[in-house]
């Protein structure tokens, strides 16, 4: 089984919605996606009530996550770890513990634009078209990584 795992900082508005658009699209008996954050903010929390909102609209429930902190234990875990942005990718190759750790860190954008190392907006403290920008940006990229994961057997 593949296990791929989205990160942000609080683990409440990008990756909870990168987590669930990928779940939606993927056999979850073969694939194993979930999401984490750098910082403990919310650790417990459900995900932002916008992200839910946005993702209920393309029939995706994201009520069953709760927010958790990134931990090195990751690296063991999960085969793929896509950070939203380049503060988190950062965050999360300072945990690396060898260049196995971070061969398996990436950044979410450079799926839809190779090495252009784009970085997914915080919605925050933004309005809802916030979060459908950062719905469609995930939503695309993770129609991607699906396919690399269907490639990979």
């Amino acid at each position: 089984m593949k296990k791929v795992l989205m990160v942000c900082l609080g683990n409440i508005c990008r990756s909870p919605l990168a987590e669930g658009i990928l779940k939606s699209k993927v056999d979850t008996s073969k694939v194993f996606v979930d999401s984490a954050g750098t910082a403990a903010y919310h650790e417990g929390e459900l995900p932002d009530s916008r992200s839910i909102q946005v993702a209920r609209r393309y029939h995706i429930d994201l009520t069953d996550q709760r927010a958790r902190k990134f931990v090195v234990e990751d690296f063991d875990k999960f085969d793929f770890i896509y950070a939203m942005d380049q503060s988190n990718y950062y965050n999360i190759e300072l945990l690396a513990r060898d260049e196995e750790d971070t061969a398996k860190v990436k950044m979410i954008l450079n799926e839809s634009y190779p090495n252009q190392d784009r970085q997914v907006p915080d919605p925050y403290y933004g309005g809802d078209q916030g979060f459908e920008n950062v719905y469609n940006m995930l939503n695309e990229a993770c129609e991607i990584i699906k396919v690399h994961l269907e490639n990979e057997g």
